[in-house]
Formats: structure tokens, C-alpha cells, sequence
């Protein structure tokens, strides 16, 4: 049992504590990846917590077929792609936008290292939605392609696929910015 796993258990026999514990385990991320389908990191949040309100006071079932990290960012895509369907258009917020930069003794350095990961970020936005939602999934949170598929209620082969189109992408908007990385 994980920790997620064992965290619910916890609070659904009425240790209060152990949805606190959820909530700092899992809400950064949990907003990072809402944010690559609203593009909106207000509304990303609020889907964060519409997630763990789920959680809290409907109290769904975890069976435990898959990780309970998986369980979770499933709820919270069902969620995103409901809100998704409410809404007639919305107002993208870019994710350069939302970092901050960190301070280190050479700044020079630091500056450089931001510029390169706000470029990949710029264009890990401009990708279609899927490729941006697997590349996020796979490469920042480190689920697996199993993990991605469930998620994303994709089988294994399109998720590698989408994976090989979504890389093929980002190495082009990536040329774009005028960077070349043989890894993609």
C-alpha cells in the first residue's frame, strides 16, 4: 500500500489528519497537471480542490488496481474534462507566467537556466493538449506509460504513440526557439 493509499484509508476511519497529509502530497502536482487542460492556473486550483473536496465528503471507493497517485489524477482529469464541457471559451494563462525565479550565487547562471526552462515550458504549451497532458504526466510527475493509460483511459500503445507524436513535436517548437536537444 502506498502512502496516498494508506493516507485515505486513514482518513475514511476518521483520522482528519491524514486528508491534510493528501492535500501537501498532492496538490502541487495535481494543480501543475489540471493547469495543461484549463491553461488557467486560477481554475487549476480550483479543480485541485474539487478534487480533494471529492475525496473529503463523497468519499469514492479505492480499489487499488492502480497506485492511488493514478486514482487520484483520474478523478481530477474527470473533473477537468467536466469543467472543460461547462465552459464555452476561456482565457489561456501561459506558464512561463507562473514561475518563479530562484536565486543562486551566480546569477548570470540562474538567469540562463530559467530562460531555458521558460522556452521549454513555452513550448511544452503550444502543443496540442494530449501531447502537452502525456509529456507532463511521464516526464514532471514520473508516472509510467501504464499510469499515463489509465489517466488518460488510453490503451498502452497509444499512450507510447501519443508519447513518440508528442516528442516529435516538442522537438520542433523547440527548433523554433532555436534550441537542438538529440535526446527527443
Amino acid at each position: 500500500m502506498d502512502n496516498g493509499s494508506s493516507s485515505y484509508s486513514r482518513y475514511l476511519a476518521g483520522d482528519d489528519a491524514a486528508m491534510g497529509e493528501l492535500v501537501r502530497e498532492y496538490s502541487d502536482g495535481l494543480t501543475v497537471f489540471l493547469n495543461s487542460f484549463t491553461n488557467n492556473l486560477s481554475e487549476a486550483e480550483e479543480l485541485m480542490e474539487e478534487t480533494f473536496f471529492r475525496l473529503a465528503y463523497k468519499k469514492p471507493r479505492y480499489n487499488g488496481k492502480s497506485s492511488f497517485k493514478t486514482w487520484l489524477y483520474s478523478i481530477a482529469r474527470n473533473l477537468a474534462i467536466d469543467s472543460l464541457r461547462k465552459r464555452k471559451g476561456y482565457k489561456a494563462v501561459s506558464f512561463e507566467d507562473c514561475t518563479e525565479l530562484t536565486s543562486d550565487i551566480n546569477v548570470e547562471e540562474a538567469y540562463l537556466k530559467e530562460e531555458r526552462k521558460a522556452i521549454i515550458h513555452r513550448a511544452i504549451s503550444n502543443l496540442k493538449d494530449e501531447y502537452r497532458q502525456v509529456v507532463h504526466l511521464i516526464y514532471l510527475e514520473g508516472f509510467s506509460n501504464a499510469e499515463t493509460a489509465v489517466i488518460m483511459k488510453k490503451s498502452n500503445k497509444q499512450i507510447t504513440n501519443l508519447l513518440y507524436q508528442a516528442k516529435k513535436a516538442l522537438k520542433t517548437e523547440l527548433e523554433k526557439e532555436g534550441i537542438t536537444y538529440a535526446g527527443l
